[in-house]
């Protein structure tokens, strides 16, 4: 049977205490495909409660207990994989290729680097005769976002259960099929009862809820900046600790030394995943003046060949963007761009004119970008670049720096000695050099507005813990 209806509470699926539903709105045909229930809370009150029963017992089992119990979310996550992808596909309009071997991946990545991570992880240490102890942190409250549904639930729901935590999460309410298939993934791996629990919902009432909720120890959000402000505010009354991954304006820097065309089109394929709807994508690109016009040539040509289209198309790689709010939000950052004088090189306002149907969004580079502009300022969402030029490499690092945010950076060069001076010069949580493979086990989050602590791997653990000092535990 689905569980897109029910909550899941205490080890069982149950009804909301007040029973309110939303539909799920396949962003590709602008149409229902299921409803959720979303709650109140009540719920909340009764997710939390299991939660803290459960946390006497759960934060006293071995190392060991919580390594098998991981594993077995892993062999029941292989197993449900499809299931997985299809759910992502449908509900943010990912294409099937990117929601199979990215989106899907990536929950699968979190959970087999945690097991390596709790492997490893040493939990206490002597300082004289004081013992270092790092213990479970409590009852953890999550509140996860709908761009990479799977990377940001189970990089917060693994450290936790790796470091003895139990939770309560609240998906989006926008893409929340992915967090019932999670659910069912959780319970047919026999996590005890209590130590994960789901309720669906609105930032508003259950998002708020868990915000404050006295018995609640710390809160782990991902999403935007506005919204990370307003859950610290909350947050605050009853002194909890707060983690937080917002928002991103990250630069991409070309320096002279490297390859402009092909680094212009790699950047443009990085930005276009997703449809754009990534925190850490590379959206203001930095150019040396001097190759402006090889620059907008490349950028021209790159995002002219991005295949737009139907999801379920093998041969798509954007599909729609997750909403109607959204697709408005993009069309008005568009037309200000072209308002305020930048250079449209490719797309622009409106759907591509062989899709009338979705939320789909044309491939769209501005060039002759300064910093003032909104398109240069805010964080856009969408798959829209904004390439601005420099003189001096001075002059990049500034402009680079010149925002609030600070969650990711790109560099390109052709001497990576050269790239690793400029790296430490960017105010940013992540910095990329050329392109590189990604690492599960990097801290990942921000400096400034784009949040506070780290998630992914060793760093996702430490977040979920407590330091205790016990002095004279040596004689």
């Amino acid at each position: 049977m689905s569980h897109n209806l029910q909550f899941y509470i205490d080890g069982e699926w149950v009804d909301p205490v007040s029973p309110r539903t939303l539909d799920v709105i396949n962003p590709a045909t602008e149409q229902a495909f299921t409803q959720i229930a979303i709650g109140t809370a009540a719920d909340v009150n009764r997710a939390v409660a299991a939660a803290r029963r459960a946390f006497e017992s759960f934060s006293q089992t071995t190392r060991k207990e919580r390594i098998a119990l991981l594993k077995r979310i892993q062999a029941v996550y292989a197993k449900r994989y499809d299931d997985m992808a299809d759910a992502i596909r449908l509900e943010l309009g990912a294409p099937a290729t990117l929601a199979r071997e990215s989106q899907a991946a990536i929950g699968a990545g979190h959970i087999g680097q945690m097991i390596k991570v709790l492997e490893e992880f040493e939990f206490d240490h002597m300082q004289g005769n004081t013992l270092i102890t790092r213990e479970a942190f409590g009852v953890v409250g999550m509140i996860t976002p709908w761009n990479w549904p799977m990377n940001q639930i189970t990089c917060k729901v693994c450290p936790a259960i790796a470091a003895g935590c139990t939770m309560v999460l609240k998906p989006s309410e926008i893409a929340p099929i992915d967090a019932v298939v999670f659910a069912e993934i959780m319970h047919e791996a026999g996590v005890p009862k209590g130590v994960f629990n789901m309720v669906q919902g609105l930032g508003a009432d259950v998002g708020a809820a868990i915000s404050s909720h006295p018995d609640i120890d710390m809160i782990s959000f991902t999403g935007s900046t506005r919204a990370g402000v307003l859950i610290s505010k909350a947050a605050s009354e009853t002194v909890k600790k707060v983690h937080l991954e917002l928002g991103g304006k990250s630069p991409n820097i070309l320096l002279d030394d490297a390859n402009i065309a092909a680094s212009v089109a790699s950047g443009i394929v990085d930005i276009m995943q997703n449809t754009g709807q990534s925190c850490n994508a590379p959206t203001r690109m930095f150019v040396p003046r001097q190759f402006r016009d090889v620059a907008v040539s490349a950028a021209k040509t790159a995002a002219e060949n991005i295949k737009v289209g139907d999801p379920a198309s093998p041969d798509t790689y954007m599909g729609p963007v997750i909403s109607e709010l959204q697709f408005n939000k993009i069309q008005d950052l568009i037309q200000a761009g072209i308002d305020e004088g930048a250079t449209l090189v490719a797309g622009g306002t409106g759907r591509p004119p062989e899709l009338n149907v979705g939320y789909y969004v044309r491939p769209t580079v501005f060039a002759d970008v300064t910093p003032d502009m909104r398109i240069s300022r805010e964080e856009i969402f969408g798959p829209v670049l904004s390439m601005l030029f420099y003189d001096t490499e001075e002059d990049a690092v500034r402009m680079a720096n010149d925002t609030v945010y600070g969650l990711a950076a790109y560099i390109q060069s052709g001497s990576h000695e050269r790239a690793q001076k400029l790296s430490r010069r960017l105010r940013a949580g992540n910095v990329y050099i050329n392109n590189p493979k990604g690492d599960l086990n990097a801290p990942f989050g921000g400096y400034k507005q784009s949040g506070s602590g780290r998630e992914w791997g060793v760093w996702g653990l430490e977040e979920f813990l407590e330091i205790k000092g016990v002095v004279g535990y040596e004689k």
